[in-house]
């Protein structure tokens, strides 16, 4: 077995979407000659917890932990939040804050936090993987972010021991949605665009989620990218039951939905066929599972749908599952942002996987749509396009009240984790 050191932030019992990517390279990769070595923080801040995870983690698998120090705390003060309530993703709020004080808090974590605030781990976590791996060598190391200074670490490691590197980018860096929210003064969007550079230029290889990422690097540094998209485990669907599907017409989201990704056009499509229609009416639910922007419950209530929403915290990742399996239809919301067309969010292949028609919000020409149509997974409507959502919606509410309401989705095999994490294997063996 050829072994492989994977730097990662987020690991079981993270839950959430950062933790999937790994976890299910880590269950596959012994299955084509690769022993993988977990180095992870001892003691990080997770946006939510999910111990159902850990049944993922093959046996006997070597996860190194060391402390890690970040500025949490000092942050959760200054914005008026409690020691023990999580800091969530995306500048993601739940309810509405200071202004000022939060102004002053992104500007703070945007300027002297670079690449982020897990900047403070970087120099512990190389010296303690130096000596670590002296005695432990491994062939490869593979960095995963964001985080991003998961990269810087790895970039150190690799040329002080002359090891072959991977970068794994599951989002982008200076292009990723937020980016221009963090407020940079110049000199920090400088150190910003180095450090990527660093790491574009420096990887053995690059992996990313998607062809319009790879194109966007390609940009910043010419090279060759390894698309490897996020995927499905077919474990998550054999392991579990068929649930019975629901007996509403139900419209599910599953995830954080962020105030970038508050789909207003499906809000009017919805409220229109409200009260239009008064047994669509009596059949609608629309289930958001997952933490929900303030700015979304307030497009809700204006609206005057409240009463059709059901909210679900977040849940662990089985019931996740049987939700997407159950649902008449699942819910995909690409970020009304910049880079929109290069977001494959991990859900996405979930929802091909639960095998329920999609209801894509976003940009029509994105890899998003391109997938959708090459498995025949759904249908998609653009950010604006509340009369194509309304069409889109009719459509499947027809078929449910005819009984005819099933995903007529193929080839989605491809997207299997198993299938990726072969994929990837490849991408290794040439490197060492």
């Amino acid at each position: 077995m050829k072994k492989a050191l994977i730097i990662t932030y987020y690991w079981p019992p993270s839950g959430g979407a950062g933790v999937q990517r790994w976890l299910k390279f880590v269950k596959y990769l012994r299955g084509f000659g690769w022993e993988p070595i977990v180095y992870t923080p001892e003691n990080p801040e997770f946006p939510e917890i999910d111990n159902s995870l850990y049944n993922d983690i093959p046996d006997n698998i070597t996860v190194i932990k060391t402390p890690i120090r970040e500025p949490y705390n000092a942050y959760k003060r200054l914005i008026g939040q409690k020691k023990e309530e999580r800091i969530n993703p995306s500048f993601l709020s739940e309810k509405k804050r200071n202004p000022l004080l939060e102004n002053i808090s992104v500007w703070i974590r945007g300027n002297f936090f670079i690449p982020d605030a897990r900047m403070f781990w970087i120099r512990p976590s190389v010296r303690f993987l130096l000596s670590y791996l002296e005695e432990n060598p491994v062939d490869i190391i593979i960095s995963t972010g964001p985080p991003h200074s998961m990269h810087i670490i790895g970039m150190n490691i690799s040329k002080v021991l002359n090891l072959p590197w991977i970068a794994d980018f599951r989002d982008p860096w200076t292009n990723i949605d937020f980016y221009k929210e963090l407020r940079l003064t110049c000199l920090a969007d400088h150190r910003h665009r180095k450090m990527e550079l660093q790491v574009l230029s420096r990887a053995s290889a690059v992996t990313c989620i998607g062809d319009s990422m790879a194109e966007d690097f390609n940009k910043l540094f010419t090279r060759k990218y390894d698309v490897i998209t996020n995927g499905y485990d077919g474990d998550d669907i054999s392991q579990n039951e068929t649930p019975a599907p629901d007996r509403k017409f139900s419209i599910s989201y599953i995830g954080t939905m962020v105030s970038s990704r508050n789909p207003v056009s499906f809000w009017t499509a919805i409220q229109s066929l409200v009260n239009e229609n008064k047994d669509f009416r009596d059949d609608l639910l629309i289930r958001l599972v997952g933490k929900t922007d303030y700015s979304v419950m307030d497009s809700i209530n204006q609206s005057g749908l409240t009463g059709y929403v059901e909210k679900v915290d977040y849940l662990p990742h089985r019931d996740v599952i049987k939700i997407q399996r159950q649902t008449q239809v699942l819910l995909l919301i690409i970020n009304d942002t910049p880079n929109a067309k290069m977001i494959l969010t991990g859900k996405f292949f979930e929802y091909m996987a639960a095998r329920r028609p999609i209801l894509c919000i976003g940009p029509i020409d994105g890899d998003a749509s391109k997938i959708l149509a090459e498995t025949n997974s759904g249908m998609i409507a653009g950010f604006s396009n509340a009369q194509r959502v309304k069409e889109i919606i009719q459509v499947y509410y027809s078929k449910f009240k005819a009984g005819t309401l099933f995903s007529e989705s193929t080839n989605i095999e491809a997207y299997s984790r198993k299938a990726l994490t072969e994929k990837l294997s490849k991408i290794m063996d040439s490197l060492v």
